[in-house]
């Protein structure tokens, strides 16, 4: 065996075989696999081998559909393995509307990214299917271009390709130990150690026991998923092709043609969870004993709709573990904290996603950035929040709604109140409905405003506006007439500290830091091809002192960022940056609207008039004796203050505020309402405006981007897809006619071409516009632009100027 190579994977199920096959073909030739049992051990053995491209986030679509390209035939091509790809297609049949609303927005997803799926009338899903039993069916979705595969040829066929461009596999031997030695990785297996520059964790159901090994803490359980193999079935049989495999996911069962069979696959909803501290040692390639009784009532579902597949009798029943994650997605890319060390584990549907996954993540080590949006699979997604009794909760509830609708703005309940405010307690006794940001429990919206009867507390999840619709127009209105609080507390906030930290901060990203004490800037950090890696908020708190404030979903990933630039900057023999981590230390009150300076006067002896305390400016003053930093910036577009204070001091500091505050009619805003509010303005927003596949260029943000006499990370890259040609557009549009309002990943076309995706979207109640932010291909045309929204064609014109508020009067006043 190698005792030296560039990169040790650990783990020979379909997702390290996938990620050796993809590293060298990429050139990365210098690969070890060690896998403990034999390839395919664990969860890829024994999965059903299902591959669709349904799915609803834009980036998870391109791994399924590169699964699927790469099984249905360049693996064969080249290594001349059978894989055994059945090209099917799939169906997926309902009952309800809200599916109806999911099945039309997954189509409109497939439209920009190239993948067909149509929507049926019971009457051409019984010409496709004509086993199915259409009664009380609304509708389906047919995927054209799916099929399924064979999981244990199509592993094997990577591992060859990878074989024969150089990569070593080993087989039967197990890491026992994994050290960080002198800037290198040694691993410790059965058969004698290995040194590498980099490590891979793709050790499937074992991720967790090689996390622990390599000094990181994964949010993954195993779930035990069971499905029906059933003898000869005459119907399907004697069919002159093979059935499409078919899905219910309203009673959530799937269904495929296995030879002259059937296999049937239930996700029940009091899901079973399996190893939660440890896989036994020796657990290989063994299955768990059948409980039948744990399925049977969905089987009997699935042969009610399908009436054929209740025909055969039982062959076997497949019961083995398969790893959950806390939302379903796997995880791909760094492990948090750890240098050249990565995360390739996790997916609950691991072949058709292990084509794909494998190619994301050679990428991404080979280019030194994610080749797409990597925020919906990113491996720091996921933060210490995210303890034994969250990942088990979040397993279980994840198992249950594999099929489940995927609403937007859906916030689900279990592994809640993990992070909470001082002043949580006082926020739910007014009203707010909360959602979950990186374990924060922060306001989505407030079901008692003033001015309309009480709303239930709860969202109502619904494609279609829904029952904080008017609530949420109430805070827009409190924010634009009175004064509102925002609990912002949830962001992302880093201490920036040391000799070099001038130097190092001018250099960090496409913006120039503040000169001055007391002033802030927005700074955009950049990934070498220019795209946006991350949002800061910079305040210069002294010289060589920064605060900075980002994202609350970027803490870690935001944290490995400033780490790695600091590192970046260390090696140039310039003295090293220190970054701390406050996100716990500081909470942060927005105080909002035209009342907020008369309010904010009350409790200090500051001057709060625009001539003393400018717009960007930032003071250190008290307020009811409570030491806050206090920063004159708007996300929401009227005139306000940030609040940023120790967290300790939260809660006297908000009644105090509430208080005195009620004479001047005080209100509250969450997160719906500032959504709303910043799109009348035109802000983006990282994470769907601003991502590493945009630059702020691209985004229409010169503004933030200063490049004469200054060299950072990225400037070249940004600067490159201007000249070259290939730069988007970002453009806020109006769109105009429609009953549905718009949220994110609509495909625009013009001329029956898609031409541009929708990146976020919402109702705008102070200008009464429906709104969105779409990136655009290329410089439009004067042609009209159409929106897909859940299957209509909505009008859409470009605004040429803010709808809110364009010359900034209001936030300035």
């Amino acid at each position: 065996m190698k005792s030296h190579a560039r990169v040790v994977v650990v783990g020979g199920g379909v997702m390290g075989c996938s990620l050796i096959y993809h590293l060298t073909k990429f050139g990365w030739d210098d690969v070890v696999l060690v896998e403990k049992n034999e390839l395919t051990a664990g969860s890829t053995w024994h999965a059903a081998g299902l591959c669709t491209h349904y799915a609803h986030n834009i980036t998870v679509m391109n791994l399924r559909a590169h699964s699927v390209k790469l099984y249905s035939g360049i693996l064969e091509q080249e290594t001349g393995q059978p894989v055994s790809f059945h090209a099917t297609g799939a169906l997926r049949v309902t009952t309800r509307k809200d599916r109806m609303d999911e099945f039309h927005h997954v189509q409109g997803i497939g439209q920009f990214a190239g993948q067909p799926f149509d929507i049926l009338s019971p009457e051409e899903l019984k010409e496709i299917y004509p086993l199915v039993n259409t009664d009380g069916l609304l509708g389906a979705i047919h995927e054209p271009c799916d099929g399924y595969v064979d999981p244990s040829q199509a592993t094997h066929a990577m591992a060859k390709g990878a074989r024969d461009r150089g990569a070593v596999i080993s087989r039967n031997n197990p890491v026992e130990g994994i050290e960080r030695v002198a800037d290198e990785w040694l691993v410790h297996t059965r058969n004698g150690d290995i040194r590498a520059e980099h490590i891979v964790n793709a050790a499937g159901t074992w991720c967790r026991e090689i996390g622990s090994m390599m000094g990181v803490d994964l949010p993954v359980v195993p779930m035990l998923h069971q499905y029906i193999v059933t003898d000869r079935i005459a119907q399907f049989a004697d069919l002159d092709k093979e059935m499409p495999f078919i899905r219910d996911p309203d009673e959530s069962w799937y269904l495929r043609q296995e030879r002259d069979g059937v296999i049937l696959g239930p996700y029940e909803k009091n899901g079973q969870p399996w190893a939660i501290d440890g896989v036994p040692p020796t657990f290989g390639m063994e299955l768990l004993p059948p409980e039948l009784d744990r399925i049977e009532d969905i089987a009997a579902d699935c042969m009610s709709r399908v009436p054929a597949a209740g025909e055969g009798g039982i062959k076997n029943i497949v019961n083995g573990p398969i790893t959950f994650t806390p939302d379903g997605n796997p995880l791909i890319g760094p492990a948090f904290g750890l240098p050249n060390a990565w995360i390739l584990t996790g997916s609950s549907m691991g072949i058709m996603e292990g084509g794909g996954s494998g190619q994301f993540l050679a990428q991404w080590m080979i280019g030194g950035e994610p080749p797409a949006d990597a925020l919906a699979i990113d491996s720091r997604r996921f933060g210490g929040y995210a303890d034994r009794d969250f990942r088990v909760a979040k397993a279980v509830e994840c198992f249950a709604a594999q099929f489940g609708i995927h609403y937007p703005y859906e916030e689900r309940p279990a592994g809640r109140e993990k992070r909470l405010t001082p002043i949580y307690s006082r926020l739910k006794d007014l009203g707010a409905v909360f959602g979950s940001a990186y374990g924060w429990e922060r306001p989505n919206w407030f079901a008692r405003p003033k001015g309309i009867a009480d709303i239930d507390q709860q969202t109502i999840l619904s494609f279609q506006r829904s029952n904080w619709f008017e609530a949420v127009a109430e805070e827009c209105r409190c924010a634009s007439e009175d004064v509102v609080i925002g609990d912002l507390s949830v962001f992302s906030k880093f201490l920036v500290t040391g000799e070099s930290a001038n130097l190092f901060m001018e250099s960090l990203g496409a913006n120039k830091v503040p000169q001055n004490h007391g002033r802030i800037t927005l700074n955009h950090v950049l990934t070498e091809s220019g795209g946006v890696a991350s949002e800061f908020s910079v305040t210069k708190l002294d010289d060589n002192r920064f605060y900075l404030v980002s994202a609350a979903a970027a803490e870690r990933h935001d944290e490995d960022l400033l780490n790695q630039r600091a590192q970046r900057f260390g090696d140039l023999n310039i003295e090293h940056v220190h970054i701390e981590n406050v996100t716990e230390k500081f909470g942060v009150l927005g105080v909002m609207g035209p009342k907020a300076e008369a309010l904010l006067g009350e409790l200090s002896e500051a001057d709060f008039s625009r001539e003393a305390f400018p717009w960007l400016g930032v003071q250190q003053i008290r307020i009811s004796d409570i030491r806050v930093t206090a920063i004159r910036v708007s996300y929401i577009g009227e005139s306000g203050w940030e609040l940023h204070h120790e967290v300790g001091h939260q809660l006297r500091l908000f009644d105090s505020l509430w208080q005195a505050g009620q004479k001047h009619h005080i209100g509250l805003y969450g997160a719906f309402a500032m959504n709303a509010m910043r799109l009348e303005k035109g802000y983006r927003a990282w994470g769907s405006d601003y991502t590493t596949e945009r630059s702020p260029l691209e985004a229409g943000c010169d503004v933030f981007v200063k490049v004469d006499h200054r060299q950072f990370i990225g400037r070249d890259g940004m600067l490159s897809r201007v000249d070259n040609g290939s730069q988007w557009l970002m453009h806020l549009l109006e769109l105009e006619g429609s009953t549905e309002d718009p949220f994110f990943s609509h495909t625009i076309f013009q001329d029956n071409e898609p031409v541009g995706i929708v990146t976020s979207g919402a109702f705008g109640h102070r200008v009464g516009k429906q709104l969105a932010l779409a990136y655009f291909r290329n410089t439009l045309s004067g042609r009209p632009l159409r929106v897909s929204i859940l299957g209509n064609s909505v009008p859409a014109k470009v605004l040429e100027s803010i709808p809110y508020d364009p010359d900034n009067l209001k936030m300035r006043a």
